[in-house]
């Protein structure tokens, strides 16, 4: 699995690389966000520290300023998980009052009146800075919604099996409250450990790539894997 990952990694550390503030225009309205994480490093590139994607169609831009720009963790369970790291680091009681999910009327009747909005808004601006200091990210098309979602938790699965890919003894995700995100080394807890990209997978990762003019076909046709049949355990 760990040939597949580098595979991934190398593919994706040469695309056009993101930091903010990015040119939103520049994103493709439908398609797959990888992120980086500064000092981060596997296979000798940028570490891949979360895979995502979106639910709706066209609206892969607004999903990465949910994350990086839109302080509300109630829609971005990204930029909640950063805020329980934080937190759980700190040894802050608020960490309580952040895990409560205020999305719904029912909730805001029952939670609303006790949350410190103040301390609320601190960590949220918290939040902020350091996903727009410490993370970048790339991004390719992928135009349908079945395509998204199943390469999506196939590269999450893959990168998740890796044993190379580990984070460093300073990295954030190690003082997260969930054990999913400190033992996988990555800022999510869906998809882990399941089936992986296939070979004809990765290969359309490939080609969606070089479709997207995110990377040179000189490039991509450097990214290889070995003739041997890919798995991981149980496949």
């Amino acid at each position: 699995m760990s040939e597949l990952c580098a595979a991934l990694h190398h593919l994706f550390n040469k695309l056009e690389r993101f930091t903010f503030p990015f040119e939103v225009s520049k994103i493709p309205r439908n398609g797959i966000y990888i992120l980086f994480e500064a000092e981060e490093q596997a296979h000798d590139v940028d570490r891949i520290v979360r895979i995502g994607t979106h639910i709706g169609d066209n609206q892969l831009r607004s999903r990465l300023q949910q994350h990086f720009i839109k302080e509300n963790k109630d829609r971005s369970i990204f930029r909640k998980n950063i805020g329980r790291a934080i937190l759980n680091r700190a040894g802050d009681p608020f960490l309580e009052q952040w895990n409560w999910d205020l999305t719904t009327r029912k909730a805001r009747e029952t939670y609303g009146h006790l949350v410190d909005r103040y301390k609320q808004e601190e960590v949220e601006r918290q939040v902020t800075a350091c996903i727009q200091e410490h993370f970048s990210f790339v991004v390719f098309e992928v135009a349908e919604k079945p395509q998204r979602l199943n390469l999506e938790r196939k590269i999450i699965s893959t990168v998740s099996w890796c044993a190379v890919c580990r984070p460093s003894a300073n990295w954030l995700g190690l003082h997260s409250p969930k054990s999913k995100i400190r033992q996988s080394g990555l800022w999510q807890v869906n998809e882990l450990y399941k089936r992986p990209l296939s070979e004809g997978e990765f290969s359309e990762l490939k080609r969606l790539a070089y479709k997207a003019g995110a990377a040179s076909k000189a490039t991509l046709a450097a990214t290889h894997l070995s003739s041997q049949p890919l798995g991981h355990p149980g496949y």
